[in-house]
């Protein structure tokens, strides 16, 4: 059974899981990661969803005010062993209720060409793609999409 809990970036789980996605980011953008880490620092976010299945943590979102009238979807993460199993669907609708529930009308996220399964994932929960923002204008790898929640 899956159990979805909120928290902050100062979770141990939540931790553990973003280590786990900054090496599966290396592998996947390679030369580029040094540019991509650089804005996925993870000290002080007040909003972070972690999945337990029983008690592993095996995934995980956070999100952060990016304007406002908009909170940016950061940190995605399902560890391999688990996914194709609507997780990250999961923790993704819990992270969109949260903002909705703090009166953000909307969400926004860059993700890397490179993950196109993320991609989709964003495209079935009503993203649409949106011009590169703040620092990912110009930058070829990067897909950023915006969705408007409903209150």
């Amino acid at each position: 059974m899956l159990r979805l809990v909120r928290t902050t970036s100062e979770n141990p789980d939540f931790q553990q899981l973003v280590q786990l996605l900054d090496r599966d980011l290396a592998q996947r953008d390679g030369d580029e990661h040094a540019f991509y880490a650089q804005f996925n620092k993870i000290d002080l976010i007040k909003h972070a969803v972690v999945a337990y299945a029983g008690d592993e943590p095996v995934g995980c979102g956070a999100f952060k005010e990016f304007e406002p009238d908009a909170v940016e979807i950061k940190r995605m993460f399902v560890q391999p062993a688990h996914r194709q199993r609507g997780i990250a669907q999961a923790v993704l609708t819990e992270l969109e209720t949260w903002a909705s529930e703090l009166s953000y009308p909307a969400c926004v996220l860059e993700t890397g060409k490179k993950q196109p399964e993320a991609i989709a994932l964003y495209q079935r929960s009503g993203y649409a793609f949106t011009p590169n923002y703040g620092q990912y204008i110009g930058i070829d790898n990067s897909v950023c999409l915006r969705k408007t929640l409903m209150p």
